[in-house]
């Protein structure tokens, strides 16, 4: 195997029946027969192939997920499963049907030893780490090579090969039957001999004995052989198997097509095969009905019948072939779901009308149409059940791909509306399986006809019902009292919006607030946190409602046949009906009854085609024969559906008065319904039963008024009619059917005004618009109008919600809505010829291969299976007018020329010669078995073809005569032809030669007198030429001696410019230099002088600063001196004061006086320094305008410092004029 795998294949086979002994002691793998080549060693292969026991799960896997693949690591598997089967003796499951064992493998942990405790621990190890079921963490072969296990082998083998070898010799070859194996689904087996099996009858109306325990006996030995299939007369029964069996492949899907019935062994393609022979050969429409409860396995049998009659039909392209198919997997996503009895299970009714052409019986279209959605489903899920399967689609293959923002599905977030699913542990499987069928639905979309937009607003609305289901309400205070709410996180709210392309002021004030109109009066009243969930929750479903009944109407128009090739009036139909099964659960609520009542409808339709129809007829014909009983459910049906005091008629009764409750419900069945069928509740509870056909069942009566009423506040209608979303716009712009459906229509012909539209945001005359009277100006209540002239606005105190101006007159029930889906469900039953498809669910925990007897009988009892099979053995299941029995089988026993009047006896001399018995003739009708007919068809058939056979000898004789006479006429006239054309020939060839002599006398002569010109004209020619030269000769020499002579002139001219070039540029040249020259001596100079100047600035800065430092301490100490001077001479006056006579005064005044003179005798000896008084100074370095402030102070200066600044003055006089300034300045 090391050596396979590293060579890039891989066997797929291996197991012990493939692995031989050599009389060396050699083991040998063989039989390559299913074996592959990879492109890697780790390449992948999807094929199913192999032997079932010893197949890995990854290889079952293929068969039912296409996209699924597997590598080398599924011989591992195959390993380990050989290596219990050398310990066991037989691999596990061998004792099992090979189907079974591959049901099983995947579902069941991997198997062990039985009796482990016997081998090695590593043999044990070895087994367990060859069958991990996951295959990507499962141990190459090369990785094997080092277990323990396969150490321990010695290197050399030879003592091993000699005790194998004696092992063998000691034993006799034994020849096994060969296992039976699988590819692409199909068991295969070499086997001579088939095991034994008990004889059944395909049959039931054959059987001697007719009773319960014969028909359930029959059923399950044909359900132990895998037999699912049975008829019952023209009736067929399918037991659901719960598990995928190989007998819908199409080389037997061909084998039952334009067959007998008696052919082949009862299968639900016969059934499908039988009415489109049906149709085609009585040129009447067909009806297959399809019936059975819960689980029973009808939509895997519609799904096989559409399969069958697209076959059948052999679509002109392959495209629409397609689109038909690709519908059931679409409606199964949208309509469908889990719950505790079905996986599966139909949440709805569908009737699925293909169209095929009268003369070819070519498929040519499709419709669809839908009843009774759960749509309740949405928000709220039973413990065990699951929402619609297209929501965990959604969720999981949208969460994570590239347009996840788009529609804000987040991972690891709780969503109500699939809180089982998302408050789970995450399942990496059903994870995975989601994304792949969501890439199926969206090949489903693309296949059917469906745009991009249309299909990413399905996907924005599916989004916004999961967000929506988010949305919390909390309690706050009212300005006018009572209950009032508010949204708890406005983003889900604004999230909502914009998938819907909805105003979120308009969304909010919907949910929560409520308007109505009462006695010319718009009042608006808040909502309380129960009544904006119950808005919410009706938006929701609203919202799933019709977008499933405008996917179905949109199918319908896509796959409708084209009116111009293939118009409804030449087309025949055959429908069928796949509609929700009997349901009787722990807890049966509204949707329960109408499944039932439905289901309940389905039965009267068959008790009156199988039962009362017939048994009249025989009344009516004076036919005798055989009086079947059998129980009549018209009672049940009346005590639901009459008016006024049938039970849907109540339920409608009650749920228009707003204080109605549940009780009163169940208050007001009781006293007005006295059929023994109703019982009502024992206590006050709020139960009632009713006696089903199928059993009693009882229902609990709580929701059911809600339920019924369906109630859509107006407010959200209307801001949904104004959605930005043209597919949100169409489904609430577009009133509902009487069915409750939205019509079938396109969205272009909605206008794409909101002004035009109603509930839009225009207004019109005499409208007026419903205000918030919270004061915000966010518009209207979802732009709701109402028609008043006058109209206040109220406020209203809490209260509950049973004033809401949703629930009007317009507005129909659920009730009402089943009433007349059920009426349209009748009609289109009954406008064709009826088959019968009846499912029988053989147990209750969905096991494969067990059928409780028990179980069966129930469901056999309540269909009225055996009273069937009576009336189907007895009676005749087809009565036939005498004039269409003579029109339509008369060549059967007539010849074509022979008179043939309609009455009895000519009907009874017909039947004779056509060898048929057990027939009766009433006064009007023939009376024929179910048998009759087939044969009949197959005779007339035979008979066409006859016919058709020698009109198309005849016409091929025809044909032939034709051909001969017109082939001698042809032969005759090609002779006439002929000489005509050999004399048009030669006339043309003779032509043709003295058309050429012609011409070549004309030649000669032309020739001939040319020659002659040429000897006359030639010596005056030659003159001529002579003279002309001589010419040309003089011309030619005056031209050339004028040519030199310009040239030598303007080669003079050339060089002089050249010479006065040159000189030019010499001067150039000298004058540029000259240029450079001056202009780099004045720069030098410049420089030199900048550099000069700059030096002096420099030097004058430092002895400028110098000079200040000098100045500034020599008037310091000037004024320090001036300081002790000013205090000696106050000492001085304080000692003359004391000792002074009174006249001392004026002596010390004039010695003041005296002194102040003789300091002050030049004007230089005033300085002023620091004066306390704010002086300006114009700055010369600044605008004249700006003044500098300093304070200076006067001082005297003595005569000492006089002389200095005399001698300082001197010095600067040496400065310049304009420094002398500066410093002139500087001692002001």
């Amino acid at each position: 195997m090391e050596h396979l795998h590293s060579h890039c294949v891989i066997h797929r086979d291996v197991k012990g029946h493939n692995i031989l002994l050599t009389s060396q002691g050699l083991v040998k793998l063989v039989d390559f027969g299913v074996s592959g080549h990879l492109d890697s060693p780790l390449g992948r292969r999807k094929t199913h192939v192999g032997t079932p026991y010893w197949m890995a799960p990854e290889v079952i896997a293929c068969e039912q997920q296409m996209e699924y693949t597997y590598d080398v690591r599924c011989d591992v598997w195959s390993l380990g499963i050989t290596a219990i089967e050398l310990g066991d003796g037989k691999p596990p499951l061998g004792d099992q049907d090979p189907r079974r064992a591959l049901f099983r493998i995947p579902r069941s942990p991997p198997p062990r030893l039985r009796h482990a405790e016997c081998w090695s621990l590593e043999f044990n190890d070895f087994i367990a780490t060859c069958l991990i079921k996951d295959f990507e963490t499962r141990p190459l072969v090369a990785e094997l090579l080092s277990h323990p296990f396969i150490m321990q082998v010695p290197q050399d083998t030879t003592p091993l090969q000699r005790e194998l070898v004696q092992l063998t010799s000691s034993m006799q070859r034994k020849v096994s039957e060969p296992d039976v194996t699988t590819k692409h689904g199909q068991f295969k087996s070499n086997r001579k001999s088939r095991r034994e099996t008990t004889p059944t009858l395909e049959n039931l109306a054959l059987l001697e004995v007719l009773d319960e325990e014969s028909i359930v006996e029959q059923l399950s030995l044909r359900y132990a052989q895998d037999e699912i299939y049975t008829y019952i007369g023209d009736i067929l029964l399918a037991v659901n198997p719960f598990i995928s069996l190989p007998i819908y492949s199409d080389e037997l899907a061909g084998r039952y097509m334009h067959s007998r019935k008696s052919d082949n062994s009862p299968h639900i393609f016969a059934v499908a095969d039988h009415a489109y022979q049906m149709m085609m050969h009585n040129r009447r429409n067909q009806c297959i009905v399809i019936s059975g409860e819960s689980g029973a396995g009808k939509t895997e049998s519609a799904n096989f019948l559409v399969q069958q009659l697209t076959q059948l039909g052999k679509a002109p392209n392959r495209t629409l072939e397609e689109r038909i198919l690709q519908v059931n997997p679409l409606m199964e996503a949208f309509g469908n779901a889990k719950t505790v009895i079905n996986d599966n299970s139909s949440r709805f009714g569908k009737y699925l009308e293909m169209f095929f052409t009268a003369t070819s019986g070519t498929v040519v279209g499709a419709k669809i149409t839908e009843y009774l959605l759960e749509k309740s489903r949405v928000i709220n899920q039973a413990p065990g059940e699951q929402n619609f399967h297209i929501f965990y689609y959604v969720h999981d293959g949208l969460v994570g791909s590239s347009t996840e923002t788009d529609y804000h599905l987040k991972p690891n977030t709780l969503y109500r509306y699939i809180s089982q699913y998302t408050a789970a542990a995450t399942n990496v499987a059903s994870m995975s399986l989601n994304r792949i069928r969501f890439k199926a639905i969206e090949h489903c979309f693309k296949s059917i006809g469906f745009k991009h937009e249309e299909v990413t607003s399905v996907y924005a609305i599916l989004a916004s019902i999961l967000h929506s289901g988010n949305i919390e309400f909390v309690p706050k205070e009212s300005e006018y009292g009572g209950d009032a709410c508010t949204v708890q996180d406005t983003s889900l709210v604004t999230t909502v919006c914009e998938l819907l392309g909805l105003d979120y002021t308009d969304i909010l004030e919907s949910l929560t607030t409520t308007g109505m109109v009462a006695k010319g009066e718009v009042i608006i009243r808040e909502n309380s946190c129960r009544e904006a969930q119950n808005a919410r929750d009706a938006m929701a479903k609203a919202l799933y409602g019709r977008l499933f009944s405008w996917i179905v109407n949109r199918i319908s128009s896509l796959l409708k046949p084209d009116r111009v090739d293939h118009s409804q009036d030449e087309s025949y139909t055959t429908g069928l009906l796949d509609i929700f099964g009997f349901e009787n659960l722990k807890s049966n609520s509204f949707e329960q009854l109408c499944i039932n009542i439905a289901n309940e409808q389905i039965q009267y339709y068959f008790n009156q085609h199988i039962f009362a129809w017939e048994l009249e007829e025989y009344r009516n014909e004076g036919v005798d024969a055989a009086d079947v009983t059998y129980v009549d459910n018209r009672p049940i049906l009346d005590m639901f559906l009459t008016k006024p005091v049938g039970l849907l008629a109540l339920l409608d009764e009650e749920s228009h008065f707003p204080r109605a409750t549940d009780t009163t419900l169940v208050e007001k069945l009781n006293r007005n319904l006295t059929s023994p069928i109703y019982s009502g509740p024992k206590s006050n509870s709020s139960s009632f039963c009713i006696d089903h056909f199928a059993g009693k069942i009882e229902y609990d009566a709580d929701g059911f008024l809600e339920k019924n009423r369906d109630r859509l506040p107006m407010e959200i209608m209307n801001i949904m009619r104004m959605s930005d979303n043209k597919v949100v716009k169409y489904l609430f712009q577009t009133p509902l059917t009487r069915t409750g459906e939205t019509p079938v229509g396109s969205m272009t012909s909605i206008s794409s005004s909101r002004a035009s539209s109603p509930g839009g945001r225009g207004g019109s005359p005499g409208s007026v618009t419903v205000k918030s009277y919270t004061g915000r100006n966010s518009g209207t209540l979802g732009g709701s109008k109402v028609s008043l002239q006058r109209s206040k606005i109220i406020h209203l105190r809490g209260g509950g919600g049973e004033y809401s101006a949703s629930m009007t007159r317009v507005q129909q029930t659920v009730a009402t809505y089943f009433r007349y889906s059920l009426m349209d469900l009748l009609n289109k039953m009954v406008a064709g010829t009826p088959h019968f498809v009846r499912c029988i669910k053989p147990n209750d925990q969905k096991e494969p291969g067990n059928l409780v007897a028990e179980r069966v009988t129930t469901q056999l009892r309540y269909t009225g299976v055996l009273e069937t099979t009576r009336i189907r053995r007895q009676g005749y299941s087809h009565r036939i007018n005498f004039s269409d029995f003579i029109k339509r089988y008369h060549v059967l026993g007539f010849h074509y020329d022979e008179a043939v009047s309609v009455s009895a006896e000519t009907c009874e001399r017909l039947l004779n010669r056509i060898g048929l018995s057990d027939w009766a003739l009433g006064s009007s009708k023939v009376f024929l078995k179910y048998y009759h007919v087939e044969f009949l068809a197959q005779a007339y058939e035979k008979i066409c073809q006859k016919i058709v056979r020698v009109q198309a000898y005849i016409r091929m004789w025809l044909a032939r005569s034709r051909f001969y006479q017109l082939k001698w006429k042809r032969d005759k006239a090609s002779v006439v032809i002929q000489k005509y054309m050999r004399g048009f020939v030669h006339r043309r060839k003779f032509t043709a030669v003295m058309r050429k002599r012609h011409h070549a006398a004309v030649k000669i002569q032309k020739v001939l007198r040319g020659q002659h010109a040429r000897q006359k004209i030639w010596p005056v020619l030659v003159k001529r030429r002579n003279a002309a030269v001589q010419i040309q000769a003089g011309v030619r020499g005056f031209i050339a001696r004028r040519n030199v002579k310009r040239l030598r002139s303007i080669k003079e001219e050339d060089e002089l410019k050249e010479k006065q070039i040159a000189s030019a540029s010499t001067i150039q040249r000298i004058y540029r230099l000259y240029r450079v020259k001056r202009r780099t001596a004045q720069l030098r100079e410049k420089e030199i002088s900048y550099h000069k100047s700059k030096s002096a600035t420099k030097i004058q800065a430092f002895y400028r600063m110098w000079r200040q430092r000098v100045l500034y301490r020599r008037l310091k100490r000037q004024r320090e001196d001036y300081s002790d001077e000013s205090k000696h001479l106050g000492k001085q006056e304080a000692t003359n004061d004391s000792i002074s006579p009174p006249n001392s005064t004026e002596a010390s005044s004039s010695l003041v006086a005296r002194t102040k003179q003789a300091a002050m005798t030049d004007s230089t000896a005033r300085v002023f320094l620091q004066s306390p008084k704010r002086t300006a100074v114009n700055s010369k370095s600044d605008s004249p305008s700006k003044k500098i402030w300093t304070r200076t102070t006067i001082q005297v200066v003595g005569e000492a410092r006089v002389e200095q600044m005399k001698k300082m003055y001197d010095i600067k006089k040496v400065i310049p004029d304009r420094e002398a300034d500066y410093y002139d300045e500087v001692s002001e």
